[in-house]
């Protein structure tokens, strides 16, 4: 039953499914201390005199503040040596002290009427700072407010502290990704047996919503693709709520969050049968996965993951590149905080891949205007090559 397609319902699953049993632990304060002083020493090889870093998944990185980035700047500064420096909205000082995970003793507030770049101006003159780091997610206003507020001080990417920090997971990470790829997985297999000629896109994406929760994901999904027959050849669907016919192919990804940490997992199947020619893709598309997981050895370029998809298809003669039938965007991306994040499974990403790097595996095959397969699991670079999160699908006709 584990890997069937069809012949449940929606409320027998939701039924049947209980809270994760054995959920793994928030990362711990001495984690994001040890967060920082990596940080510190990334600053120091670039020869920057602070770090700013703003709302958004780095914030959360560092000091478990899980904002979005929205008009008002909510920020930390980090210098290379002292207590970091938060700015916060005066009105938002409870919930900001509330939601921080490390040490605050020093948090300016600026109200609405007041420029929160002066407030950064100063803090970077009482440090002796003269270059300044800036996380790059940070939006352009910012950061020119910052240069007009700070005329002596030179502002610089941040982008090799914050991947240099990001891009290596710990073992605290990794245990959170699981369990959310765990729980994704287990909600891929219940949505393939619930479904039936004519039902529609949206109910499938509801139920994998509730599934999510229903394991304990509290936030539910992070995103949802649904999608059945032509649309499996778009590689993120049609604006359309597909209606499910006997003989299509479905194509379904969706993942979901465990404190901040993404799952992934695409998944490719059909209802009933299907030709000759869409399993002769599936089969392909399972193939180059496989090469692309072989491909993995710590030290060697990101690139050479991409390199070795794409082999497996231009000997099927699909491609070659990025041409139709074929493979249409990259092999995989970085996940952990953000569900794209540096490094890239991708030509030209040069990236030497190293043990706690994380990336999915999805070298999907595109027929246009037809039908697409996408085969979507995540893996990790360990010391010796690569340990997948959750195990490939097997067959197109069992989820495993």
């Amino acid at each position: 039953m584990a890997g069937m397609i069809g012949g449940s319902t929606a409320e027998r699953e939701l039924a049947s499914l209980s809270p994760w049993a054995n959920p793994a632990p928030v990362i711990s304060a001495q984690e994001r201390a040890q967060r920082l002083t990596r940080a510190r020493a990334l600053m120091g090889q670039m020869g920057a005199d602070a770090l700013l870093i703003g709302a958004g998944a780095s914030l959360r990185y560092f000091t478990g503040v899980a904002w979005g980035a929205t008009e008002r700047l909510v920020a930390m500064l980090l210098p290379i040596a002292g207590e970091p420096v938060f700015i916060c909205p005066g009105f938002e000082l409870g919930s900001f002290e509330a939601s921080l995970s490390i040490p605050a003793t020093d948090i300016r507030l600026w109200e609405e009427d007041e420029s929160p770049a002066a407030l950064v101006a100063d803090a970077l003159k009482a440090a002796g700072a003269r270059t300044l780091a800036i996380d790059p997610a940070m939006a352009f206003l910012f950061v020119e407010r910052i240069r007009a507020a700070a005329p002596g001080v030179a502002l610089v990417d941040a982008g090799p502290v914050v991947d240099g920090c990001r891009q290596i997971k710990s073992p605290a990470e990794i245990a959170l990704m699981q369990q959310a790829m765990d729980i994704t997985l287990e909600v891929q297999r219940r949505a393939a047996r619930i479904l039936h000629e004519g039902i529609r896109a949206s109910e499938v994406i509801r139920f994998i919503d509730a599934a999510h929760r229903a394991l304990g994901a509290s936030t539910g999904n992070y995103f949802c693709a649904v999608q059945f027959g032509r649309s499996t050849a778009f590689p993120h669907g049609l604006p359309q709520d597909d209606v499910l016919r006997d003989g299509d192919v479905v194509l379904v990804d969706t993942g979901t969050l465990i404190d901040g940490y993404h799952s992934d997992i695409t998944r490719t199947y059909a209802l009933g049968e299907v030709g000759d020619e869409v399993r002769r893709i599936w089969d392909i598309e399972k193939e180059a996965q496989a090469a692309a997981f072989a491909a993995v050895r710590p030290g060697a370029p990101c690139e050479v993951v991409d390199d070795a998809a794409r082999a497996v298809l231009e000997r099927a003669g699909l491609g070659p590149d990025y041409r139709l039938p074929g493979l249409p965007h990259r092999t995989g991306h970085g996940i952990g905080l953000s569900i794209h994040e540096p490094a890239y499974l991708v030509r030209g990403d040069k990236t030497p891949l190293t043990p706690g790097m994380c990336f999915s595996n999805e070298p999907m095959i595109v027929v246009p205007e037809r039908f697409g397969v996408r085969l979507e699991d995540h893996f990790y670079v360990t010391e010796t090559g690569a340990a997948w999160f959750t195990q490939p699908q097997p067959a197109i006709d069992d989820l495993g």
